[in-house]
């Protein structure tokens, strides 16, 4: 099975669907062993969950609609849209939030539109909207990084979290977990704080939070190694880090103690993950060259507008579904031009 799916540079071989799953899920390595190095083991666990959980919606689905099951069962589009589902979700949320947000992603945003590359919705980002919204306490219990934390959870530990939700031995919940650096910023201007002051917590790093920075600097790597092997075009990660980083950059400068820094806006959250491994999902995004400049641009001022001003702290699984309702649109204003058309 062979892929012409757009997205993909023009000039390479064409590439397998499984194979190009393949690279994805290698160029992500580096970013999951950082995760697992600063932020311990629930990561892993909500990989395989969401996988496991994932692959029996896809095969579920397969049967009732009677297509073959091996084929697309073993191309890998499942496992990838579940890791990504788990890289988003915060490591220790309970197992059945995560299990919704799979089953919803490969059910009703993946299947209920015909499958793969039908699905009009990326169906990583709609699971995590769906559970975002339906279950906000359960989706803040992001742990913190190991150096601001006494205790770090072994792997059964982690899962006893996830599956029991509760740690063993003398381990608390509380002492393991904490806001992120964009919930931080969000909360203490929240209560009438400086940027300099909030910017001042342990919680932060040289380009933005610890730990989490270095998840970015790992996503990055790997988002650079998909542009090597031509898997990803660039135009999608760059106007999308472009547009986020040029809005920063106007509101930074125009008040500092407002506004956060634009290295920091491109260091934190989901930016990175989302520019080299979401936004560029080829069934989803625009296919035309400047339709994919228009497409990413706008999921990067989306992300600015939605962490600035709306009541998340990172918006970009928001500002991907709102871009991939407005694709289609995108690539029927953005045709280029066929030779010699308009000539008399």
């Amino acid at each position: 099975m062979t892929s012409s799916m757009p997205g993909f540079a023009p000039d390479s071989e064409p590439h397998s669907v499984s194979s190009i799953m393949r690279q994805v899920l290698y160029a992500l390595v580096p970013g999951i062993a950082l995760y697992v190095w600063f932020f311990g083991f629930g990561i892993v666990i909500n990989c395989l969950l969401a996988t496991s959980v994932a692959l029996v919606s896809e095969g579920i689905m397969l049967r009732l609609r009677k297509r073959p099951v091996t084929p697309f069962l073993t191309d890998g589009s499942a496992v990838v849209t579940a890791v990504l589902l788990a890289l988003a979700m915060p490591p220790y949320a309970p197992w059945w939030v995560t299990s919704i947000a799979a089953i919803f992603a490969i059910v009703i945003a993946k299947h209920l539109y015909g499958g793969l590359g039908y699905n009009p919705f990326n169906p990583a980002m709609a699971g995590y909207a769906l559970v975002l919204i339906s279950f906000p306490a359960e989706m803040t219990t992001w742990p913190l990084p190991h150096m601001l934390s006494e205790m770090r959870p072994g792997f059964i530990d982690s899962a006893m979290i996830i599956f029991a939700d509760q740690p063993t031995g003398a381990l608390k919940l509380d002492a393991l977990t904490g806001a992120t650096p964009l919930a931080h910023v969000k909360s203490e201007l929240g209560n009438m704080r400086m940027v300099s002051e909030a910017v001042g917590a342990p919680i932060f790093g040289m380009l933005g939070g610890k730990g989490w920075e270095w998840l970015s600097l790992g996503y990055l790597l790997g988002g650079v190694w998909l542009l090597y092997k031509k898997i990803i075009k660039w135009q999608i990660p760059v106007s999308m880090l472009a547009g986020l980083f040029i809005m920063a950059v106007v509101f930074y400068l125009s008040d500092p103690e407002i506004y956060l820094s634009p290295v920091f806006h491109l260091f934190s959250g989901a930016t990175m993950l989302g520019a080299f491994f979401i936004a560029t999902d080829p069934v989803t995004a625009a296919t035309t060259p400047l339709g994919r400049i228009i497409f990413g641009a706008g999921i990067g001022i989306l992300t600015y507008v939605i962490r600035a001003w709306a009541a998340y702290p990172d918006g970009l699984a928001f500002a991907v579904l709102l871009m991939n309702a407005a694709a289609p649109t995108i690539d029927h204003y953005t045709q280029p031009r066929i030779l010699g058309e308009g000539r008399q």
